[in-house]
């Protein structure tokens, strides 16, 4: 009781002390504590994103919003653009440095209005929306980056998109202010339409030290080679006016010109070139007679017929592009969309983003003097090349010309592909449109280094009852240094396959598999008895390839380990009388398949072809037993984009014992099949995949007068 009374003696006394005193103390920090918890979440939770796009979506920040940067009349002035200037002298690569992913960083600088001394924009547009649009796709992109101090280029939020609406001379002084310009090193600035009258350079006038250009009309004197980005004229019409994309072939016009503003020399050529050509040609030129209120933009007359502009030039196959007032025009832009074949006139011009793309793919270059002969050069170049040109100009357009996104995303991975050139996108990655894939299968087939030597390659030999010849390629394939097993894949279920003591002795392994149905497609089957990652696919009656010809296969398979590598190639042509493909067995410089009757490719299309094949191509093989080859070159032609290699000069197989019977490849309907059999597959996989070349692989010296034992392959065919 003692103890207890002395406790409630003390305690009551204390505790009221104790909150009189510290009460406010703990409720404020209980408080900050609260706070900061819930504003930590609110953080953690909320959408990153808005980071990003914040400062460059106008619907979320106005211009009017942004910070106001008066420029005193004494304000710097960068020194006009270094001629000079390249990588190595003008960009600091040493500010990239190194990331894992080889990826430059861009900062782009916060929003600000620029006005002089009286209160006067340096723009009288401001932020225009194809800038805004840039700016947004850029801070959107894995470029951005919004720490200053990890920036490898710096973008201004100034636009100077179109000279015209620009004072150059306060321009270029709110450039200098940024504070970051340091001389505009590591600085990029865009433009679409430089120059002004009289003289319109080809080039920004306003000056801007040692900054990067990306630009829209460079000539051969303005443009500084591996420094500055040529990039195209975005035309408005992109995001307006939606065209379908239209199939290759012939259209209702040969040549059309549909350019309002064009010089009147150009256009007395033109008109000259329509009354010797007829209807061929279409001469499209400003109305004049339009209703109020219709868009001259989006109209084209002829002798007071009016055509809807783009969509007219989609009848045409080749469209012209003059040079104007300015080099870069947005028609080349329009052209593009419209898949018809640019017929560019502009001398000393740069193409747009020529740097990586081959524009000889997509258009016709012809000198401004040679105009008259125009109509003469394009009928010259075949129809199948013009298709491809039509199909690449519209594939052009939608990677690297539909959106100031695409745009401003080119560019910035131009200048990535120079500052980590190790790893910068290939020839093939810029140029060949992607395939068109069905699934979500990749190739593994990522081989840095050429396959080792050692495992050597299977060869799986397709036969039915051919036993004499089987055992003669037994013996053939034999003496190929690199063979590492022989697969027999007998296709007789009616018949049983020789007995083990009369089959040839030979010196690797030696496997047989019956199969359960008699199918082509049993050569291409995946058996567990293939341990190798080179496969040669060989007939039962292919005796007249020598060692050398199949051990040189093999060493060409290894360098192109994607690829089928075949010795006899083939050929898909269009008919332009039928309207379809055909099957070509001539012999041709140009190859697109090569027959598997003897060839070399890597073991995962086996799984490809019998598991991933798609629609029923596998199943008319088998009904139809014919084409499994020109199936496996559709397959492989789609998922690596690449076309087969051809090695050694041989052009056909010759089996002197075969005879109509015994050959399936000499019946009467084999040829008309086989173009059936394009159609069909073309048909199926939504495309035609298969890549026309002109190569051979031959041995070195093969053909030299050199002793032969100087020479690794001497025993290589002919014809």
């Amino acid at each position: 009781m003692y103890a207890s009374g002395k406790y409630s003696s003390r305690g009551p006394a204390l505790i009221p002390r104790m909150k009189t005193k510290h009460r406010i103390y703990y409720i404020t920090l209980f408080s900050v504590v609260l706070l900061g918890l819930i504003a930590t979440g609110m953080f953690q939770f909320w959408p990153h994103s808005i980071e990003s796009t914040a400062d460059w979506t106008l619907d979320k920040r106005s211009v009017h919003d942004a910070p106001l940067i008066r420029l005193p009349v004494s304000s710097p002035i960068p020194e006009r653009g270094d001629l000079s200037c390249r990588m190595h002298t003008c960009f600091d690569v040493y500010r990239c440095g190194y990331n894992p992913k080889n990826r430059i960083k861009v900062y782009i600088y916060p929003l600000q209005r620029f006005v002089d001394e009286l209160g006067v924009p340096i723009s009288n547009t401001g932020l225009s929306r194809e800038y805004n649009d840039l700016l947004s796709a850029i801070s959107d992109s894995d470029f951005y980056t919004d720490d200053v101090t990890r920036a490898c280029l710096f973008i201004p939020s100034i636009d100077v998109l179109n000279q015209n609406s620009l004072r150059i001379r306060e321009t270029a002084q709110a450039l200098s202010m940024l504070p970051r310009w340091d001389k505009g090193m590591n600085h990029l600035l865009f433009n679409m339409l430089p120059g002004g009258p009289p003289d319109y350079n080809t080039a920004l006038d306003v000056p801007r030290d040692r900054a990067l250009l990306a630009g829209g009309g460079f000539s051969t004197w303005t443009y500084r080679q591996g420094y500055d980005v040529s990039i195209p004229v975005y035309s408005p019409l992109s995001a307006d006016v939606e065209l379908p994309e239209k199939q290759p072939g012939p259209r209702r016009y040969f040549i059309l010109s549909s350019q309002t503003a064009i010089h009147r020399e150009y256009r007395a050529e033109l008109e000259r070139l329509k009354e010797e050509n007829g209807d061929a040609l279409l001469l499209l030129d400003k109305c004049s007679n339009l209703s109020q209120g219709a868009s001259s933009a989006r109209k084209r007359c002829y002798k007071g017929q009016v055509y809807d502009y783009p969509q007219i030039l989609q009848e045409s196959s080749f469209c012209v592009v003059l040079r104007g007032a300015r080099l870069g025009q947005a028609a080349l832009s329009d052209v593009l969309q419209a898949g018809c074949v640019p017929v560019i006139l502009a001398d000393s011009y740069i193409l747009p983003f020529s740097e990586v793309l081959d524009w000889k793919r997509a258009s016709v270059v012809i000198p401004e003097e040679k105009l008259s002969e125009m109509y003469t050069i394009l009928k010259s170049i075949p129809h199948r090349q013009v298709e491809e040109m039509q199909r690449q100009a519209r594939w052009f357009w939608e990677a690297y010309f539909s959106s100031m996104k695409t745009i401003g995303l080119t560019t910035l991975q131009i200048i990535n592909d120079r500052i980590y050139p190790y790893a910068a996108r290939t020839y093939e990655q810029w140029n060949n449109p992607p395939v068109v894939k069905w699934t979500s299968v990749n190739s593994p087939l990522f081989l840095p280094l050429i396959p080792p030597r050692a495992p050597g390659f299977t060869a799986v030999v397709l036969t039915y009852d051919r036993v004499e010849s089987l055992f003669r390629v037994i013996t053939e394939i034999s003496k190929v240094p690199s063979l590492a097993k022989l697969l027999v894949v007998w296709n007789n279920q009616n018949k049983s396959p020789p007995e083990e003591s009369l089959w040839p002795k030979i010196g690797v392994p030696l496997k047989v598999v019956r199969t359960k149905e008699n199918k082509l497609s049993n050569r291409f089957f995946p058996y567990d008895e293939i341990e190798t990652e080179a496969v040669l696919a060989i007939d039962d009656d292919i005796i007249m390839l020598t060692s050398d010809e199949l051990q040189f296969g093999y060493e060409v398979w290894r360098e192109f380990p994607d690829r089928l590598v075949g010795y006899p190639g083939r050929l898909h042509l269009w008919d332009h009388e039928m309207g379809k493909w055909k099957y070509e067995s001539e012999w041709t410089n140009e190859v697109s398949m090569v027959l598997t009757g003897a060839a070399f490719y890597h073991k995962y299309f086996n799984y490809l072809y019998t598991y991933k094949m798609p629609g029923d191509i596998k199943n008319w093989v088998d009904a139809h037993m014919n084409c499994e080859d020109i199936a496996m070159n559709f397959l492989v032609a789609n998922i690596t984009g690449k076309a087969p290699i051809k090695v050694t000069p041989r052009k056909k197989f010759k089996c002197p014992e075969c005879t109509a019977i015994d050959g399936l490849s000499l019946d009467q309907t084999h040829m008309v099949e086989r173009s059936e059999c394009i159609n069909k597959f073309a048909s199926v996989f939504g495309t035609m995949p298969l890549k026309v070349v002109e190569h051979r692989a031959d041995p070195v010296l093969y053909k030299d007068d050199f002793p032969e034992k100087l020479k690794s392959f001497p025993n290589i065919g002919s014809l």
